[in-house]
């Protein structure tokens, strides 16, 4: 018998770590899965790029939209529960992912069911990890956590490449949903934590929230997919930002409670941070929905060389994570200019390869070059925005922290796709009516059929639907497709330089800021 006084050693619950693990590995995984499956995507369902373009995007804004709802969701209705509905929404998006069989079903289903269903998982795995460990053991789990999501990212391109080849995209969402179902059947190892703060709820806070985020990235993708009053939805994004800054500021100066604290802001270098999460993603969402369809469309490769192809990109972010986050001694500011600067150059050197590679070995050195920025900034970004951050803050702080990554992903996908087929359809029309070999019946109607439908197309899928034409007409439509596509890719690659630039003056203005010191309660927090 212990007669010392000191406290027993808690067992590490290892089972837990690991069922809390495969959730975060599900989570990273699923994006990455429908990447690289776009093209077989699109084959079976029968539809177009932009609309599973458009299903990406608008997965990654739900979250975004409803991810600091879902964490006050979680206070109300209770951590583990949310937890359980958040696993159960992701379920249901990767059950209906292996039975769709058109777009309308991945949209509901997979983007929107699925998207709120992580905006309920996130916070709630944050706060349940917080209570089921204590110490060294809730710092061993955070870790666990971060390194499943990182090798997550890393092979996610070739693992889901690889079931896409040889099985089919249903079976790897059939996984995920194996994955879940295993999880759930761990739900009795885990311990519910009670919240203890204010239960008020901001509801127009939360609507403001939903109608700022929502607007602008919706009326792209309305833009997008040619749709009118654009400009009407996206300045009801911005008025919504704009009314939720002052209701957050009014509510808070009458002490009522709100969505989020407009205190956190007042701090500059958590502004600088979050600003620098935003356009990081930005850059990523931009570079990773371009890449898949210029190596799908334009090299017509399958999934598994096309997640071959960008494995340079994500391999590179993985191992340069790692390595800065343990061996970097210069200043967090001086790393995340250089991660920035690294991303504005690889990305640029893609530029003027992209007309004259005819393979994906063409892009490796410029993806390491940009893998390695992305892992400079995933290493730092983080741990610099929340340090400033008191603990009992600092969940708050992080759920606005992860709010600007997932709208800012969103962004990324949906600005440059929508950049990508803007500039297909005015190059396609201009070169179709100044070609010599098309008569002006032939241009006009390429032209018509553009303003209905732009599409990427490959080479094989435009010979087809050309296949009765004259030969001289069918060869100069290819022409103009491949000069135009290539085109196209080059402007929407710009959407990721533009916001790595962005992001290099922000560091500069981070650079002038003291270091971070980290508090006890954020050195661990999930990206």
């Amino acid at each position: 018998m212990d007669t010392s006084g000191a406290p027993a050693e808690v067992r590490f619950n290892g089972r837990l770590a690991l069922l809390l693990a495969m959730a975060m590995f599900v989570l990273v995984v699923d994006t990455s899965l429908m990447n690289v499956s776009i093209s077989a995507v699109v084959r079976d369902l029968d539809t177009t790029v932009s609309g599973v373009q458009s299903a990406i995007a608008l997965e990654a804004l739900v979250s975004a939209a409803f991810i600091l709802i879902g964490g006050k969701t979680g206070d109300l209705i209770g951590r583990k529960r949310a937890y359980v509905l958040g696993l159960l929404g992701y379920a249901i998006g990767a059950i209906a992912m292996v039975f769709a069989q058109d777009l309308i079903a991945i949209i509901i289903f997979w983007a929107v069911i699925g998207g709120i269903g992580a905006s309920l998982l996130l916070p709630a795995m944050q706060s349940l990890i917080h209570g089921n460990f204590e110490g060294a053991h809730q710092k061993r789990v955070y870790a666990l956590v971060g390194a499943s999501a990182a090798i997550a990212a890393a092979v996610g391109p070739l693992l889901g490449g690889f079931i896409t080849t040889f099985l089919s995209w249903r079976v790897g969402f059939a996984l995920e949903a194996v994955i879940i179902a295993v999880v759930l059947a761990g739900i009795g190892l885990v311990k519910d934590v009670p919240y203890q703060g204010d239960r008020s709820i901001d509801l127009v806070g939360a609507l403001l929230s939903i109608v700022g985020m929502g607007g602008v990235v919706t009326g792209i993708l309305v833009w997008q997919e040619g749709g009118g009053y654009v400009g009407l939805i996206i300045g009801i994004g911005v008025l919504g930002l704009g009314l939720l800054v002052f209701w957050l500021r009014s509510r808070k100066r009458a002490g009522k409670p709100v969505l989020l604290d407009p205190a956190l802001f007042e701090s500059k270098m958590f502004r600088t941070g979050a600003s620098g999460q935003l356009l990081q993603q930005i850059a990523l969402g931009g570079t990773m929905i371009v890449l898949p369809i210029y190596l799908q469309m334009v090299f017509e490769y399958n999934a598994l060389e096309a997640g071959l192809s960008i494995a340079p990109l994500s391999l590179s972010m993985f191992v340069v994570a790692l390595l800065a986050g343990r061996g970097l001694k210069r200043r967090p500011a001086s790393i995340i200019l250089w991660g920035f600067l690294l991303v504005v150059v690889g990305v640029g050197v893609l530029v003027p390869i992209v007309p004259i590679a005819d393979s994906g070995w063409y892009l490796t050195v410029p993806l390491v070059i940009a893998g390695c920025g992305l892992g400079f900034l995933v290493s730092q970004l983080n741990n610099y925005t929340l340090s400033p951050i008191s603990d009992e803050r600092v969940s708050e702080a992080a759920g606005v922290n992860s709010a600007a990554g997932s709208f800012g992903l969103s962004f990324g996908l949906a600005f440059a796709g929508a950049i990508m087929l803007a500039t297909l359809a005015f190059t396609f029309t201009a070169s179709a009516e100044s070609s010599a070999v098309l008569s002006p019946e032939e241009a006009q109607q390429v032209s018509a059929v553009l303003e209905e439908d732009a599409e990427i197309m490959s080479d094989t899928g435009l010979a087809e639907l050309l296949a009765g034409q004259p030969p001289a007409v069918q060869e100069e439509i290819l022409r103009i497709n491949a000069d135009s596509r290539d085109l196209a890719l080059q402007v929407a690659l710009f959407v990721p330089i533009l916001a790595a630039l962005l992001g290099a003056a922000n560091a500069l203005r981070m650079r002038r800021l003291p270091d971070p010191k980290a508090s006890a309660g954020n050195t661990a927090m999930l990206g």
